[in-house]
């Protein structure tokens, strides 16, 4: 317990809480770009780059996977935070929810994009 009383600590957790959300956006867009840079230089037919498909697509995947670790990460701390603080600390009626909300909405993309790009264009 903070012993605060003041919702600006709340609100501060929660900020940060959006700022990892943000990273983990940001992490999971280079991913992808990385991802599909490699299947641009394969359908290029550049050969003297040997393995560069396999590369970028594990580099972009494993990018894709931190991100979304981080994402679900950032909302475990955010609610032990929360949990933490008096009711002083939380305005009346102020949905805790939906800053959690938006980083899990994030983690499950970044899953189902995983799971998109592994089995390809079927």
């Amino acid at each position: 317990m903070s012993y605060l009383d003041d919702p600006r600590v709340l609100f501060a957790a929660e900020r940060t809480l959006l700022a990892w959300n943000r990273t983990a956006v940001s992490l999971i867009t280079l991913g992808f770009v990385i991802e599909r840079f490699g299947l641009f230089i394969n359908e290029l037919h550049y050969t003297q780059v040997a393995g560069q498909r396999s590369l970028s697509f594990s580099i972009g995947l494993a990018l894709i996977g931190f991100a979304t670790l981080l994402s679900m990460l950032s909302v475990a701390q955010f609610r032990r935070v929360a949990k933490r603080l008096s009711p002083a600390e939380i305005p009346h009626g102020y949905w805790l929810w939906s800053g959690t909300l938006a980083n899990l909405v994030v983690a499950a993309l970044g899953v189902l994009l995983i799971v998109y790009l592994v089995r390809g264009f079927r």
